[in-house]
C-alpha cells in the first residue's frame, strides 16, 4: 500500500508506516490502558506496585492503539469559513505548544464551518481533535460524525437514509479545550465529518487524528497469485476479520459489534489461514457458551447452536488442542442430545423457533428448511467425531443414529443457493448436479456475503474452481471497485448500476451504494461495511488454490492439493500450531503444476 494514504504515529508520536500498521508487517510499541484514573501494564501484565491494589478489580485490554493521520480532505464548506484545511494532512508532535504556527480554521463567523476527512482506509475506534485557540479562549462544541462511506458521515441522523446511533454512537456533539486535547467516538469508521457547532466563534486546529483501536497481530498467512484482483480480495478479507477482532470476535465494528455464533464460522475460517491459533476464537465460544444455559438457542437461533459445534469441530482440526475441547463436554454433550431428537419419524429436521440461515433467505420457508436440514446433518456428524475424542460413546452412536434418519430425506433447494451449497456440503445430494442447475446459474447473482462462503465450497466440492474464482473476481472485487477497504454485510451486483463510489460525495444523477440499498436489518446508512462474516474468500483461496488442506488435528498431517484455474502461479504460506508452511505453484507450459514446499518437520504433507 502506498503511504500517500496515512500515516501512522506511535505512542510516543514517532512516524510509523501505515501499510505497515495495517498488515502488521512491524511489531508495535505496548499501549497503556487507563483503569480507574491510573496506567496499567499492556495485556497479561500484573499491575505497577503503586496500584497493585486494584488488581483484582482491572482487566487488560488486548488490543492497543496508533494514532492514523487522515489521507486526504474530501470537502469544506464554502467561503473563507474553513481555512487551512490542508494543515490536518501533515505530521504534526502529538502535544500541544504554544507556537500556534499553521493552524486549520474552523470560522462559524463567516457561515457553516465544516469538513469531511477521509483516513484511507476503514479503521475501528475514534477520532483525537488537538486545539490551539478558541474565541475568548474558552471551549467550543464541535459536532463529530463518523462514517464507513463519505455519504454517511454527511447524512442527518435519523434521516431518510436511516442513519442511526445503534450499538455505537457516530453522531455527536462534544467540548474541546482551549489549548487542549479531546478524544471522542468508538466505532467503526473510514470519514470523519467535523462541524463547529457554536455561532460566531472559530477554533484552530493543529490536528485530527484517527485512534485506532486494534489487536497487534502477525499475518503469519499470507496469498499471492499472478491475478492482482484476487490478491487484494485476500488481504482485504484478511484486514476485515483482523478489525472485527477486537475483545471478542464481534460481527461488525460499527454494527451490531455482537458475537453472534453464526457469523463466526467463516471468521475462524479466515483466522486460520491468516493469524493461526487466537486466543479471541475460544473466548468467543465460551462468552457465548456461558451466555447461553441450556435449553435456549445461541444469539436466539436454533442454527448457530448448531454453528458453534462446527466451529469447535473446525478449531480442534486445526489447534488438536483436546485439553480445551474437554472444557466442553457437559455443554456440548447435551446440546448435541437436543440436536439429535429434532429429527421427525419420516426423517425431516425439526428445529425449533430462530430458523434462520442468512437474511437474503428469510422469506423462502422450503429453502430454510433444506438448509437446516443439511446444516442438521453436517452438526451431528462433526459432533460424532467430537464425542470420539471425548470418549462419549452413547452421544456419539445418538449423532450417527440421527444422520441415517436424516438421510433418508432429500430436501428441495427450492432455488436457494445457499441451501444449495449446504446440500451439497452435507453429501445429500450430487454437488455437481446441484452446481450446475443452481449454484453456478447467474454466476454472482442471487448469493449473500455470508453464504457465499459455502456457496463457493460447494463449487469447490463439485470440482469447478475456475467458477468459484470468476464468482469472487466479480463479486467481492466488485466492492473493491466502489472504493470498498473491508468486506460488507451484505452486497447485490445489481445495487452498482449507476452507482457512486463509498469515498466520494454522490453527484446529481448517481445512486449511493450505501444510503440507497440494503434490507431487513441492514437498510440504507445501518447497514455494515465491515462484516467479518464477508472474508470467506480468505480462506477459501488458501485451501483451494494455494491448496493447504487440513488432514488430522493440529495440523500433524497436510494435504497440499492446489486448483490453479487461469492463475499462471500462486504463492504463499499458512500458519499451523506446528509452524508456518510455505507454498508455490507454477503452471508449466504442458499444464502441469510445478509444486515447492516448507514444511516444519513435524508435519506430515501429502500431496
Amino acid at each position: 500500500m502506498d503511504k500517500a494514504s496515512g500515516v501512522c504515529y506511535d505512542m510516543g508520536g514517532n512516524e510509523k508506516d501505515f501499510s505497515e500498521i495495517i498488515m502488521r508487517r512491524c511489531r508495535q510499541l505496548s499501549a497503556l490502558a487507563v483503569v480507574w484514573g491510573l496506567c496499567t501494564a499492556v495485556a497479561g501484565a500484573a499491575l505497577p506496585a503503586p496500584v497493585a491494589d486494584l488488581d483484582t478489580r482491572a482487566t487488560s485490554d488486548p488490543r492497543v492503539r496508533s494514532y492514523v493521520l487522515p489521507a486526504r480532505v474530501v470537502w469544506a464548506s464554502d467561503g473563507d469559513s474553513v481555512q487551512n484545511a490542508g494543515a490536518l494532512l501533515r505530521k504534526r508532535s502529538g502535544q500541544v505548544t504554544l507556537d500556534a504556527s499553521n493552524p486549520c480554521v474552523l470560522d462559524s463567523r463567516k457561515g457553516d464551518a465544516a469538513i469531511l476527512l477521509d483516513f484511507g482506509k476503514e479503521l475501528h475506534g475514534g477520532v483525537q481533535i488537538m486545539v490551539w485557540h478558541s474565541k475568548d479562549n474558552k471551549p467550543v462544541r464541535l459536532r463529530v460524525r463518523f462514517g464507513e462511506s463519505a455519504s454517511e458521515a454527511m447524512a442527518e441522523l435519523g434521516g431518510a437514509k436511516n442513519t442511526t446511533n445503534d450499538h455505537a454512537i457516530r453522531d455527536q456533539t462534544m467540548l474541546v479545550p482551549w489549548l487542549g486535547t479531546a478524544e471522542i467516538g468508538n466505532t467503526g469508521f473510514r470519514f470523519v465529518r467535523i462541524d463547529l457547532a457554536d455561532a460566531d466563534s472559530f477554533v484552530q486546529l493543529k490536528s485530527v487524528r484517527a485512534v485506532f483501536l486494534y489487536r497487534d497481530l502477525d499475518y503469519l498467512g499470507s496469498f499471492r497469485c499472478s491475478d492482482e484482483r484476487l490478491n487484494r480480495i485476500w488481504q482485504t478479507g484478511a484486514y476485515t476479520v483482523h478489525l472485527n477482532m477486537q475483545d471478542y470476535l464481534w460481527d461488525g465494528i460499527k454494527r451490531d459489534r455482537l458475537v453472534w455464533i453464526g457469523d463466526m464460522h467463516p471468521e475462524t475460517e479466515t483466522i486460520r489461514a491468516v493469524f493461526g491459533v487466537s486466543d479471541v476464537v475460544p473466548a468467543s465460544l465460551d462468552l457465548i457458551r456461558d451466555e447461553t444455559p441450556s435449553p435456549r438457542w445461541m444469539n436466539g437461533i436454533s442454527s448457530y447452536s448448531m454453528w458453534w459445534v462446527l466451529i469447535h469441530h473446525s478449531w480442534h482440526s486445526y489447534t488438536g488442542d483436546a485439553d480445551y475441547l474437554r472444557q466442553q463436554r457437559e455443554y456440548m454433550v447435551n446440546l448435541l442430545d437436543r440436536l439429535s431428537n429434532c429429527v421427525g419419524p419420516d426423517g425431516r429436521e425439526t428445529m425449533p423457533e430462530g430458523r434462520f440461515l442468512d437474511w437474503p433467505s428469510s422469506e423462502n420457508k422450503p429453502a430454510i428448511h433444506a438448509g437446516l436440514h443439511s446444516l442438521l446433518v453436517m452438526t451431528l456428524r462433526a459432533g460424532a467425531e467430537l464425542c470420539g475424542v471425548l470418549d462419549e460413546p452413547a452421544t456419539r452412536a445418538k449423532c450417527l443414529d440421527s444422520v441415517a434418519k436424516l438421510l433418508k430425506h432429500r430436501p428441495d433447494p427450492a432455488g436457494s443457493k445457499q441451501a444449495a451449497a449446504l446440500i451439497a456440503l452435507a453429501g445429500l445430494d450430487d454437488a455437481a448436479r446441484l452446481n450446475r442447475e443452481v449454484l453456478a446459474v447467474d454466476g454472482p447473482q442471487r448469493m449473500s456475503t455470508f453464504y457465499g462462503y459455502y456457496v463457493l465450497q460447494a463449487r469447490a466440492m463439485a470440482g469447478d474452481y475456475q467458477g468459484a474464482l470468476d464468482v469472487i473476481r466479480q463479486y467481492w472485487g466488485a466492492m473493491l471497485d466502489l472504493g470498498a477497504t473491508t468486506f460488507w454485510e451484505d452486497f447485490d451486483l445489481q445495487w452498482t448500476t449507476n452507482a457512486a463510489r463509498i469515498d466520494e460525495l454522490v453527484g446529481e444523477g448517481k445512486k449511493d451504494i450505501h444510503g440507497d440499498f440494503g434490507n431487513y436489518c441492514y437498510k440504507g446508512f445501518r447497514h455494515s461495511l465491515c462484516h467479518g462474516w464477508a472474508a470467506g474468500p480468505t480462506a477459501w483461496l488458501s485451501e483451494h488454490v494455494l491448496g493447504v488442506k487440513i488432514v488430522a488435528p493440529g495440523c500433524a498431517v497436510v494435504r497440499i492439493e492446489p486448483h490453479l484455474g487461469d492463475l499462471d502461479w500462486v504463492e504463499g504460506t499458512f500458519p499451523t500450531p506446528r509452524g508456518v508452511i510455505k507454498v508455490r505453484h507454477r503452471k508449466q507450459t504442458d499444464g502441469r503444476i510445478e509444486t515447492k514446499i516448507e514444511a516444519p518437520p513435524e508435519i506430515q504433507v501429502l500431496r
